[in-house]
């Protein structure tokens, strides 16, 4: 596996930190090509074509199929990561037209737009690969804060699967990983935040959090690393016989699947 993605080229969306960060190192460290997105560059890793996006915009969407078509002439794996919410707590009642459509532009149409610039040329060689990250939200969503987050994924697991009933006879695999409760650098400042606000060690602020999501039965959040692991099987032609599936990676969080 040391070299399994030797000349192939990969987009990670989001992928300067968290999740996005580890797919992108796991697939170089493998021998791939690897261009990642971010609305700002922040500490981005030597030997990444970083492709500065707001992706939830159409246009910036267009300028990174452009400058990927241009410089690599379209590309092998496509990783459609970038996502999150910036909702206001309070449910419902709290979310705007506005709140809605963020979450639908990041979440649903940032995948929706790069599929439809970048598939075309998968089609035309008949090979590629295309992994949906998604949440566990879409079927257990949070209602205070992040239901327009959940509805969206919700959305994208539909599309996804639709997507490859399509384009499988085409050549092209589509899959979708969804994961639960990992613990980010982002993550894990929360954990930091409701510690220092209540007065609590970091472990019990942890443990707070995953029984707010309805546990985890392991016993911990799983990890940004473990995740890649996953999303890299899932692109190999070790997995050349998965297609259309959603993967759930939550420690067991959802009752049932």
């Amino acid at each position: 596996m040391s070299k399994e993605f030797d000349g192939k080229r990969v987009l990670v969306t989001g992928g300067t930190r968290g999740m996005g960060l580890a797919m992108a190192r796991l697939f170089a460290e493998r021998g791939a090509r690897v261009a990642v997105t971010a609305r700002s560059a922040g500490s981005v890793e030597d030997g990444f074509l970083f492709l500065s996006a707001d992706l939830s915009r159409a246009e910036d969407s267009a300028q990174v199929a452009e400058r990927l078509q241009e410089e690599w002439g379209g590309v092998d794996v496509l990783v459609n990561n970038a996502g999150g919410s910036e909702a206001p707590n309070g449910g419902f009642r709290a979310l705007s037209d506005e709140d809605w459509d963020r979450a639908l532009g990041v979440n649903l149409m940032a995948a929706v737009r790069l599929d439809r610039a970048l598939l075309p040329g998968m089609i035309e060689r008949r090979s590629g690969v295309v992994i949906h990250i998604g949440s566990i939200q879409h079927r257990l969503p949070l209602h205070d804060a992040t239901l327009a987050y959940a509805a969206s994924k919700a959305a994208l697991r539909t599309y996804s699967k639709g997507l490859a009933n399509e384009v499988g006879p085409l050549g092209v695999r589509v899959n979708m990983v969804s994961p639960g409760f990992v613990e980010t650098s982002g993550a894990h400042g929360m954990i930091v935040g409701l510690a220092a606000s209540r007065g609590i060690a970091e472990e019990e602020a942890r443990k707070e959090i995953m029984q707010m999501i309805g546990g985890i039965p392991i016993g911990r959040p799983g990890k940004p690393e473990e995740v890649a692991e996953l999303v890299a099987f899932l692109a190999s032609e070790r997995a050349g016989s998965i297609h259309g599936v959603d993967y759930i990676m939550d420690g067991g969080t959802m009752p049932t699947v």
